[in-house]
């Protein structure tokens, strides 16, 4: 396969959709379409003022496309199998937001017809793709700077911004709850950065600590895991406070033999501006990194993948695996139910 790669946007529930076009035309393809069926019309008015020069064409006609290489899609989250194996059956690949499933029968769905179709499906975590920092970690750690990462803390807090939410938001049928749907970020992380092809889940929870008139909703959660001779703390919530200049003070800390990494993702809180922090300090040094000008990879490679049909941007295994940790350890969280009773 040579030339541009042609591609079309089915789902845009969710504001990573601007991620997921913006970045695919960066890295050189063209997207020659998207469907406008939305839970959320503020995202599809956002989607309109960044993309005012695509085109909105009928989903079906986008998916049957035979010109279209590959489909991208932030729908509601219980949708995005659905989506993705109609996708892979018209032989495209597909890139989807996290998470990609929020039940284990979709996972062995897309399991199998990605199997079936040799079709590519690819996840796109964005707390790792779309973060600069996280690309100058890996190249440090690849490199050996901190010798074998053995343990992992992800942070991934949240601003809940209750107002604008749709429905769906609050309600864990969809998205799969905490765990299943913001925490997959940190999972994918740890199996990464610990070069881990799967993971126990020690144990996990989730509360509601802060909004009793929506029962249902999880505003909390954690999970302790263990891989291949290392092991990983994850802590997400909706608790951004309004005066945080961004949506979330992500942090992830590397723990090496022979060093370690803190990326201050987004914000470096009260201290130097601007985002993509990386502190590191190993035998030589201890210093700090500024890794906002850090090249993104994964679309690039994801591309790459769809014309050489390789599979290094996002195996398809490694994405399944993440998001079946994440089920699991949603379906075996205990519920801090006195966080409200109390």
């Amino acid at each position: 396969m040579s030339g541009k790669l042609r591609f079309a946007a089915v789902g845009l529930d969710h504001r990573h959709i601007y991620h997921l076009v913006g970045e695919n035309i960066a890295a050189g393809a063209a997207c020659v379409g998207y469907c406008p069926q939305t839970s959320d019309p503020r995202v599809l008015e956002g989607f309109r003022e960044r993309f005012p020069t695509l085109r909105s064409m009928d989903r079906e006609r986008l998916i049957d496309d035979p010109s279209i290489d590959f489909i991208v899609s932030a729908a509601i989250p219980r949708d995005r199998p659905a989506i993705a194996i109609k996708a892979m059956r018209a032989g495209k690949d597909v890139m989807v937001d996290k998470p990609g499933a929020v039940t284990s029968e979709q996972v062995a769905q897309i399991e199998r017809v990605a199997g079936e179709t040799g079709s590519i499906f690819s996840i796109c975590f964005s707390e790792r793709f779309v973060v600069r920092a996280c690309e100058a970690a890996a190249r440090l750690v690849a490199a050996g700077e901190i010798g074998r990462v053995v343990q992992t803390t992800g942070l991934g807090p949240h601003r809940l911004n209750r107002t604008i939410r749709p429905d769906w938001f609050f309600d864990p049928a969809t998205h799969g709850g905490i765990l299943t749907d913001i925490a997959s970020h940190q999972i994918d992380q740890f199996l990464f950065f610990t070069r881990s092809s799967d993971a126990e889940i020690v144990a996990a929870s989730t509360a509601n600590h802060a909004l009793p008139d929506v029962p249902a909703f999880e505003d909390f959660g954690e999970i302790l895991l263990r891989g291949k001779g290392a092991s990983g703390f994850i802590r997400v919530d909706w608790f951004t406070s309004d005066s945080l200049p961004t949506w979330g003070d992500g942090r992830l800390f590397l723990l090496g033999t022979e060093g370690y990494i803190e990326l201050r993702k987004y914000v470096d809180i009260d201290g130097r501006p601007g985002t993509d922090h990386l502190f590191i300090s190993n035998r030589e040094s201890t210093r700090h990194i500024d890794a906002s000008a850090e090249p993104l990879s994964y679309f690039t490679r994801f591309q790459d993948d769809v014309r050489e049909r390789t599979s290094t941007a996002m195996p398809a295994e490694h994405a399944l695996t993440v998001t079946r940790l994440a089920i699991e350890a949603q379906a075996k969280a205990t519920t801090l139910r006195h966080a409200l009773e109390n």
